[in-house]
């Protein structure tokens, strides 16, 4: 396979895009999507996507959505039967959960410094998706190549326990303004970061909450939208 500096070694250009482009139209029969601020996402050059997590359908989504090429760190336990082929294929790197795994997070690294766009969900599994955790993963591969974090929240996806079928339910994208970590050295300046990333990316969240409920700064009407 020919190799591109935006993908890990191994994948495969064309099925990714192809996939890109299926992703791209196959969420709208299912949800009601709503898309802000979308021009928020740097069109070329070193990207780490930082987003909320609450349902197995926000990595795919955001797969198809965000508008270009871009690379997660999804859990290992994904990569199994006809998944385990195809995953890798299309750039998608395999983490373990709960040991060290500095495999992916290289291979990620060179994806950066290749101008690419690697997208980590900080809280590490799926919860209440309010970004109240976060992980050092998406800190160390910013600053190790100096990109720019992009952080984006989703809302929506998640169907709570008891609650029944829902017919298109409403789904929410919010993009927010690319930033740069603080460059403090260090242990102490990892965490640093990781606690900005997980601030600006809770703050999102809740901005995305009070458009969704139609009051605050965030209200519709304050933020462009783009449906289909």
């Amino acid at each position: 396979m020919t190799t591109h500096p935006d993908l890990p070694d191994g994948s495969s250009a064309g099925l990714h895009d192809l996939s890109r482009w299926i992703g791209t139209w196959l969420f709208w029969p299912m949800f009601r999507l709503h898309r802000h601020a979308m021009e928020r996402v740097p069109a070329e050059g070193p990207v780490v996507l930082v987003a909320n997590h609450s349902a197995f359908i926000d990595g795919p989504l955001l797969f198809g959505l965000i508008g270009r090429r871009s690379v997660f760190l999804i859990k290992q336990e994904l990569f199994s039967g006809v998944m385990g082929w195809y995953l890798p294929r299309i750039g998608q790197l395999s983490v373990r959960r709960g040991e060290p795994d500095r495999a992916p997070l290289i291979a990620a690294q060179r994806v950066l410094r290749g101008g690419g766009l690697v997208g980590v969900f900080p809280e590490g599994t799926r919860g209440s998706g309010d970004a109240t955790s976060a992980r050092n993963g998406a800190a160390w591969l910013a600053r190790s190549t100096g990109a720019v974090v992009l952080p984006v929240a989703c809302r929506g996806t998640h169907r709570p326990d008891g609650s029944g079928w829902r017919f298109r339910p409403r789904v929410d994208l919010l993009v927010g303004h690319p930033f740069m970590v603080n460059d403090q050295r260090g242990r102490a300046g990892l965490a640093a970061a990781t606690e900005q990333i997980r601030f600006t990316l809770a703050d999102l969240v809740a901005e995305l909450d009070r458009l969704r409920d139609g009051v605050g700064p965030g209200a519709p009407g304050r933020l462009d939208e783009q449906h289909r």
